[in-house]
Order: structure tokens, then sequence, then C-alpha cells
């Protein structure tokens, strides 16, 4: 038997496919918000649902998706060079935390930093530093990674197809 949250109460659950167009929802409102990602991919779908993935997860309100985070093994040529260089450790050991989305309605109710530790557990279990990188013109999200105790490796410019892209490059030490 399945026990339902409490009315209110928001769960952090690996995501599922039928969690996906509520995701690619989602993601559109929060780039329309916030232009992240930096462009809109013309597979939206597939950028969330990105295969390469080690995991995924969703942050839910009974059947409302509020908020989704990935974890990739790895991330532009840019930010691992500056990782592997800061750090010394190989490509292969960062487990990279990206398409960390919240809705914007919810802010301010800690689910950006619930889904950032699922995916940092997540990394670590599996042997894996964990990384990411943002926008250096994104002062909520850098302000997320700062407090939650994520240092600043440096700045790279990834460019991608719809242009370049000024990032920072954090580590969890």
């Amino acid at each position: 038997m399945t026990t339902r949250p409490p009315d209110g109460a928001i769960v952090i659950r690996r995501r599922s496919a039928d969690d996906l167009d509520r995701c690619e929802a989602l993601l559109r409102i929060v780039h329309l918000q916030d232009s992240y990602p930096f462009y809109l991919p013309s597979d939206v779908r597939g950028f969330v649902a990105d295969p390469s993935a080690l995991a995924s997860w969703v942050a839910i309100d009974g059947d409302e998706v509020l908020g989704h985070v990935a974890l990739h093994p790895g991330s532009t040529e840019p930010v691992i060079r500056l990782a592997t260089e800061a750090t010394g450790w190989p490509a292969a050991g960062f487990g990279v935390i990206s398409r960390l989305l919240v809705a914007p309605e919810t802010r301010g109710r800690q689910l950006g930093l619930r889904l950032l530790a699922r995916a940092t557990e997540e990394a670590l279990m599996l042997g894996l530093r964990p990384l990411l990188d943002v926008d250096t013109s994104k002062p909520a999200a850098i302000a997320l990674y700062e407090g939650a105790g994520w240092r600043r490796l440096g700045q790279v410019t990834s460019v991608f197809e719809g242009g370049s892209l000024d990032e920072f490059v954090y580590v969890l030490d």
C-alpha cells in the first residue's frame, strides 16, 4: 500500500517517463522567466530527458511537478578542463549536477536546495565528486550554490548552438 503524503507535502523522487510532459512545461516556464537554460533547445524533451543522465529527480506536490534536477557524467569541455586542472581529479571522477529547475511560484521554499542535495547525495554514493556550472548572470543560483558550501573553481566560456555563455564552475569538497 502506498501512503500519500499530507496535502502540501512536497516529495523528491526519481523522475519517471510519466513526468516528462510536466518537466518539459516547467522548463519552458523557467526559460521564459529566467532565461534558463541559456537557449531553449529545439528538442526540449530530449534536453530534460537526456539519456546520458545517470539519474534524474522531480519535486512533486500531488501530480504537479515543481522542480527537476539531473546528474550527468560530464559537461562541456571548458568546464571539465577547469575542474580537472583545479582539482587534479580525472574527468570521469565527476558527477555533474544540471537541469536544476524550480517553478517560479514555489521559490523560497528550499526546493532548489533539496533537489541539489539529492543529486549531490547520489553523486557521492556513486563515488563521484559533485560538480556544476552556472551562468555568471544568475545571482540567485550562485547564492544557492555558495550558501550550500560549493567552492568556485573559476570561470569559463562555453559555446553552444545558441551562442556563448560565461559560467562559474563549482565543486563540492
